[in-house]
């Protein structure tokens, strides 16, 4: 399984996310987040990482102007669509991007199944609740182009591997407090997807 730490605001928290065997790292666009980075704060970490690790960009309620832009200024490789963006903003950015589905019951999981997407637990914030799905939702779901999301740490993330996710995805699950990564939390939660 591949895994996306999110939430990162900090080079040494990129750093050990990536000795740690992170495939990915999460830089949080959206102002009303606790994890908020700034573009150019994003961009100043990034142009210091190693190759071959995707650097996402989350984006929440922004119009396609917002993230082409944000997305280049910050030197990103992915942009994750945290909110349900109409069809005319996908059709208007210029950049690879993932949708991300806020699942309140078991057929939401469903959408855009032909497509890989990220799949949290639906609350009125945006991301990093730490709220969890319910893993019997995909019971018989392919689940190949899927990234979990919500509620996950180094405890229960093992409990997803018989469902054959594509990757995982956690923030608060590996934090001191907002935006700052607990590095044993951090190796625990890579170490316990990935073997």
């Amino acid at each position: 399984m591949r895994v996306k730490i999110c939430g990162i605001t900090s080079y040494e928290d990129a750093m050990i996310a990536i000795k740690a065997g992170a495939d990915a790292l999460g830089f949080v666009f959206y102002e009303n987040s606790p994890r908020y980075i700034s573009p150019s704060e994003a961009r100043a970490i990034i142009k210091k990482l190693p190759p071959f690790v995707e650097k996402v960009a989350l984006f929440v309620n922004s119009d396609a102007q917002i993230i082409n832009s944000y997305f280049q200024e910050a030197g990103a490789t992915l942009a994750q669509i945290h909110f349900e963006a109409p069809n005319k903003i996908y059709e208007q950015l210029f950049v690879p991007y993932i949708k991300v589905i806020r699942a309140k019951e078991a057929k939401d999981i469903l959408q855009f199944s032909d497509e890989y997407r990220l799949i949290d637990a639906y609350c009125e914030s945006f991301g990093g609740s730490g709220k969890r799905l319910n893993l019997e939702w995909f019971d018989g779901v392919d689940c190949s182009k899927i990234i979990l999301a919500g509620g996950l740490d180094a405890q229960n993330v093992a409990d997803a591997k018989k469902y054959g996710f594509y990757g995982v995805d956690v923030s608060s699950g590996v934090e001191l407090s907002y935006g700052k990564k607990d590095a044993f939390k951090v190796r625990e939660f890579i170490k316990n997807a990935k073997q």
